[in-house]
């Protein structure tokens, strides 16, 4: 069975064909050109992953501040776990740190829609870019519409 053919029959028998030629140096033999498609594949997964933490912990920090008689411990837990989640993410890799920019824009953008969904507030209601910076929505003790 060819490469390509293997590739889009068996996925799991690919890859592992893959890693045994490359463990073996044949480079001659691996299929290059869907293995680099898999590794950038695979880096936009992590980027996905900040995105989509980084929504959670957006959305959870809007319905915090715009509904503050529905606080409660699982709002909190989830806000601390996002932090946590999203630190230990941007630990493995670190150089999405320098995509934090994009990363935020993007999820605020959606958390701003989940929450006008979640809420039944208006889209108008939510600042249209994110009002806070990474450093503060990531800070253990902000909690937004609490005096710290």
């Amino acid at each position: 069975m060819s490469n390509a053919t293997l590739y889009d029959r068996d996925f799991y028998a690919w890859a592992n064909e893959q890693a045994a030629l490359l463990r073996e140096r044949r480079f001659d033999a691996a299929d290059l050109a869907n293995i680099i498609e898999e590794i950038e594949t695979l880096g936009r997964g992590e980027m996905r992953e900040l995105v989509s933490r980084i929504r959670v912990l957006l959305l959870q920090l809007l319905k915090w501040q715009y509904q503050p008689n529905f606080q409660g411990p699982s709002w909190r837990t989830s806000i601390v776990i996002q932090r946590h989640k999203i630190s230990e993410h941007l630990t493995e890799n670190p150089s999405l740190r320098s995509r934090l920019v994009e990363a935020i824009s993007r999820a605020y953008r959606l958390a701003r829609s989940e929450a006008a969904m979640e809420t039944g507030l208006a889209d108008q209601t939510f600042r249209p870019v994110c009002p806070w910076s990474f450093e503060q929505m990531m800070t253990e003790d902000f909690w937004p519409g609490e005096e710290s």
